[in-house]
């Protein structure tokens, strides 16, 4: 049977479209300038430059990434659309002069005595050379530690709830360790878990300073404000100190242990070690001793820093996290006298009516409810 005339003209309809469509989706614009590497002859490829050296061809690239173009990137494109990245401040201590010539005869002087040493290369080949590690570290923190820390700290948010973006690199190695016991120390290194009960007493403070130097120290808890959420509570504040000796230096603020509430999660404890270029007069900061109001703990690292900033510069940073545990109901109930603020819920234990001495017409396993143990019942009642 011959087909409808209808239906003919509709396919022929149909695929008109479609061809025009193609037709013009197949069209592109032309590019705004020349594209990259159009200038090269790739018929003859014996006959180009060659770079003969890594550097040289690095610099060429680096040349070649500074020269403005017509085109943009990955990270343009987007950058464009959200705003553009923002320009960070660098807030810290200017960064220390190294010669790299005179690194380079050291490093060879080195390798020039493992090579003679006999014993050495005994030991590597038997693979009992032993490596200090004390010195290995010492390496590291005076090397590429700061910028390692550094990371760290803006992993973690520090520098955009501390100074509103501002970052710096902590130059100055800051060692805190609390003590637990006679013997024992419990360190603060970037990020680490400590307890508030092992936080109860204020910390050993230990760092690398100049004679005649004066220092500040402070402890601020980030994550821990009941009322506002951009503010802090200071625990901890020691000012004009000489050098390195804590101890000697005017206790600003008192030393409180740290309070998470139950239920909070982890809070960000911060230690922000201040360079002073010469001794400050702290007298609008200073709290009574004891202080255990918290509006008058209520605290903003970035308002302190931009008072004092002619006359101090961020060195060091240490910084821990801490969870709610038994000893912040005793901080709460004994030093704040105030109750204790709670965010989860907390299960009642389970209620059994007194125990009867003769269980007359009870279940069989109702002793099980009144056993003093943890062990499983196989039941539950």
């Amino acid at each position: 049977m011959a087909a409808t005339w209808w239906r003919v003209v509709l396919k022929g309809s149909r695929s008109w479209r479609g061809f025009s469509t193609s037709a013009a989706l197949s069209r592109r614009a032309a590019p705004l300038g020349p594209m990259p590497n159009e200038d090269i002859d790739v018929s003859n490829l014996e006959r180009l430059k060659k770079y003969r050296s890594f550097d040289r061809y690095r610099r060429r690239a680096e040349r070649e990434a500074r020269d403005p173009h017509w085109w943009r990137t990955y990270r343009e494109h987007f950058g464009e659309e959200s705003g553009g990245p923002k320009d960070t401040v660098d807030i810290g201590l200017p960064p220390p002069k190294v010669c790299r010539t005179q690194q380079l005869l050291e490093r060879k002087r080195v390798l020039r005595e493992l090579r003679a040493s006999v014993e050495e290369e005994r030991a590597t080949r038997l693979r009992t050379a032993s490596i200090p590690l004390e010195a290995v570290r010492a390496e590291w923190e005076r090397t590429c530690g700061p910028y390692h820390k550094q990371r760290l700290a803006k992993y973690y948010g520090l520098y955009r709830d501390l100074f509103r973006g501002a970052t710096f690199v902590p130059r100055v190695p800051l060692h805190v360790a609390y003590a637990t016991g006679e013997d024992h120390l419990v360190p603060v290194y970037y990020g680490n878990e400590v307890t508030p009960a092992e936080a109860a007493q204020p910390p050993e403070v230990t760092y690398e300073a100049d004679e005649g130097s004066m220092w500040t120290l402070l402890l601020t808890n980030l994550d821990g404000h009941l009322l506002e959420a951009d503010a802090e509570y200071v625990h901890w504040l020691v000012t004009n100190i000489p050098g390195d000796r804590v101890a000697e230096g005017q206790e600003t603020c008192p030393y409180l242990p740290p309070f998470p509430a139950r239920g909070s999660g982890f809070h960000r404890f911060a230690f922000v070690l201040f360079k002073q270029d010469k001794p400050i007069d702290f007298s609008g900061d200073t709290r009574p001793s004891p202080c255990y109001q918290l509006a008058q703990r209520t605290f903003h690292t970035f308002d302190f820093y931009k008072k004092h900033q002619d006359a101090m510069t961020p060195a060091g940073l240490a910084f821990f996290q801490c969870r709610w545990d038994d000893s912040v109901t005793h901080v709460f109930h004994q030093l704040l006298d105030m109750r204790e603020p709670v965010f989860e819920f907390v299960r009642p234990p389970p209620y059994h009516p007194k125990q009867k001495c003769f269980p007359h017409r009870q279940p069989l396993r109702y002793l099980d409810r009144y056993r003093d143990s943890h062990e499983p019942t196989y039941g539950i009642y």
